[in-house]
């Protein structure tokens, strides 16, 4: 009945495939034929993969997935043209039909018992080795069900707005191409039952990272973000499967049911292995997620364009590290040291990358450093073992953080590419319906109540004061974390839609409201923001949770520790006092922004060297670039000079000796008969004396 989840990855990869192929061709079709037989063969296979999904019928998996390769197929084969209509249809069309389908396995599961909540599906057998057996398998939990649903469900809107703002992009196949492949390999990520095939996941959006970031590369900045982004995952990437050997080695398996089942009898609680292991992965873990101290990439990861900067942040690659953690439950259970290390690099994370959005200008920019923050809450939640809570938050991130970034596109189309904050201001009377969705997606990630943002932030600090794991330290670097939150993303929508108009004329003149193809996803987008966090609505505010309940099983082979129980007092308590933090963010960005303008400015004037710093990310980027860039350069230039000197120098220096002793000892060879005589005699002279 399930096998049909293994076609979910498998649509996004084949619109990569499909666009890829049509990018590469194209020209060469150019004068070919009407497309008519492409859009008909593609319309057919997508309605009869609807119709065999939706009677449930037990279709191979196989069938499924080469149904709509059969449209490719023939439109490769016959050379008829494609329009970018086509390529939108495969590239927005495959993940939607994946979205669709991880409805329907997610309804499946609903109707499930908790404990039955566990189903594999085994694809083929990948390799035996030894002790080591691997399927390309998938497992639907909740946990990667929720994931399903947030990956294709957010992608697919952010496909969708990508039609209108790439139009006009000559790479336009390339780009629907590796959006479909960044899916795929996500979906793969969150889907795998083992480590190994996780990790092709997990590489495989490292890859598409590269190639979206850097997708204009004709500029070498973007070039080198796309760059920036690839080597410093592959920092923490290291950590990631030096701990899956370790893993392998301890427990004989890489499967996940079989390593949790035994964690607990096979690993020590608090032991070194464990720690070693769950630190060891919480190192891959800051790379893609980027918190400290693998943070940098991110910022430069806007210079790709802005549907890729949304797929990144909001439901894809940053959000695996999460991810991974609350997966690997039963191990971090078990190492109270890493835990600790998880949630106090999470809140130092987002209280130190909230600073950072204080003085940024770019309008993406900004966005980034917010992601880093919110991320930190995420592993701030995950780090006091409340697991749901942080994937609470992931998913109600991904709905306002995508709303947030696309508005930002939008803002982009509508001022001709302008992305400078301090050059906008005043144009909400020009792109209202812009300026809306931005204001709800502003007031989501601000915590305000009644949005998405204010339960599971509200969640998230409730678990760091109440939690056996948490501390009221931790608790109150969120708090205030809360309040920057609210400052920095005031800030950022009052400098685009508030006070003087500051863009040149040519801008002002051609400034313009964005098409629906873009605003029809802002719009879906705004509702979740709004109405998404009431699927973790908490019994003190009369909700059941349903979120947190729905994700129960997954923590069945976590150590169970007893959690202590307060009263809703307190819990409303807290949740006024974080609730009130936000709204002071929110007054001194309306004071600084809207009121009186002038005084950022003399604050700046005054207190250069502090917002030089702040300005210039603390020069994070400059230290690294000095110690390891640097570092790494001289190191490199000075094993060329060993090897020049050493290495070289005693191979060549072995040579010219072997070559003189030659030339000496060929004198010897002369081939006059007198002179070997006369040596002969030399010889003998010699011997007699």
């Amino acid at each position: 009945m399930f096998d049909f989840i293994v076609l979910i990855p498998l649509f996004p990869l084949f619109g990569a495939f499909l666009n890829g192929i049509y990018g590469v061709f194209r020209d060469k079709w150019a004068n070919k034929p009407s497309h008519t037989i492409g859009v008909a063969a593609i319309g057919l296979a997508f309605g009869l993969v609807l119709l065999l999904v939706y009677k449930m019928l037990s279709v191979p998996i196989v069938l499924l997935a080469l149904v709509p390769a059969l449209g490719a197929f023939l439109n490769f084969i016959f050379g008829y043209r494609w329009s970018d209509k086509l390529v939108s249809v495969i590239g927005v069309g495959s993940v939607g039909i994946s979205f669709v389908l991880s409805a329907l396995a997610f309804w499946k599961l609903i109707h499930l018992e908790p404990e039955a909540r566990f189903i594999e599906v085994v694809f083929y057998k990948w390799m035996v080795s030894g002790n080591l057996s691997l399927d390309v398998a998938f497992l639907l939990d909740p946990l990667s069900a929720v994931m399903m649903l947030v990956v294709t469900g957010v992608g697919f809107l952010i496909h969708a707005y990508s039609i209108g703002y790439m139009h006009n992009d000559p790479s336009y196949p390339r780009f629907f191409a590796y959006l479909n492949l960044f899916v795929f390999f996500m979906l793969i990520l969150v889907m795998s039952n083992n480590f190994p095939l996780m990790f092709v996941g997990w590489e495989g959006v490292g890859l598409c990272s590269y190639l979206l970031i850097g997708f204009w590369f004709e500029d070498d900045y973007n070039a080198y973000a796309g760059n920036k982004a690839f080597i410093v995952n592959r920092i923490g990437d290291f950590g990631f499967i030096l701990a899956i050997f370790l893993i392998f080695v301890n427990f004989g398996t890489l499967n996940y049911k079989d390593v949790f089942e035994t964690a607990s009898r096979v690993l020590p609680y608090n032991g070194f292995m464990v720690t070693a292991i769950t630190l060891l992965l919480f190192l891959g873990a800051t790379g893609k997620p980027a918190q400290i101290p693998l943070y940098v990439w991110l910022p430069d990861a806007m210079a790709g364009p802005t549907p890729v900067s949304a797929l990144i942040h909001a439901a894809t690659m940053v959000t695996a590290g999460v991810y991974m953690v609350a997966r690997c439950n039963a191990l971090y259970t078990l190492a109270p040291v890493s835990l600790a290390v998880v949630a106090t690099i999470g809140a130092l994370t987002a209280m130190f990358a909230a600073s950072m959005g204080f003085a940024q200008r770019d309008i993406k920019r900004i966005l980034a450093y917010s992601t880093i923050s919110q991320l930190g809450y995420m592993f701030l939640g995950v780090g006091v073992a409340a697991f749901s809570a942080g994937i609470f938050h992931l998913v109600t991130h991904a709905f306002f953080k995508a709303l947030l970034f696309l508005s930002a596109g939008s803002v982009i189309h509508a001022m001709g590419g302008e992305q400078d904050v301090m050059k906008m201001g005043g144009p909400k009377g020009h792109i209202k319906k812009t300026f809306i969705v931005s204001l709800v997606g502003t007031l989501a990630i601000a915590g305000m109540p009644g949005f998405s943002g204010f339960f599971s932030k509200d969640e998230i600090l409730w678990q760091a004061y109440s939690s056996p794991y948490g501390s009221k330290f931790l608790w109150a670097i969120g708090v205030i974390t809360a309040g920057m939150t609210a400052f920095y993303m005031f800030r950022w929508l009052f400098l685009i839609f508030f006070g003087e108009e500051r863009m040149d004329h040519e801008t002002k003149h051609h400034i313009h409201e964005s098409p629906n193809s873009m605003l029809i996803p802002l719009y879906v987008l705004a509702f979740l923001s709004i109405f998404g966090g009431y699927i973790g609505l908490p019994e003190a505010l009369g909700g059941k949770n349903h979120f947190h309940h729905f994700l129960e099983p997954i923590t069945k082979y976590a150590y169970k520790v007893e959690w202590p129980h307060y009263s809703h007092a307190l819990e409303y308590t807290l949740m006024i006092v974080s609730v009130a933090v936000a709204f002071v963010g929110f007054a001194l960005a309306y004071i600084c922004y809207v009121k009186d303008p002038s005084i950022p400015v003399r604050f700046a004037e005054k207190y250069k060297t502090l917002y030089k710093w702040v300005y210039n990310k603390y020069f994070v980027d400059e230290f690294y670039g000095f110690l390891f860039v640097k570092g790494l350069l001289k190191t490199c230039f000075g094993m060329r000079a060993f090897d020049e000197k050493g290495i070289d120098g005693a191979v060549n220096g072995t040579g010219k000796s072997l070559y003189w002793s030659s030339v000496l000892t060929s004198k010897l060879q002369t081939g006059y008969i007198y002179h070997y005589v006369w040596g002969i005699v030399l010889g003998l002279l010699i011997l007699l004396f």
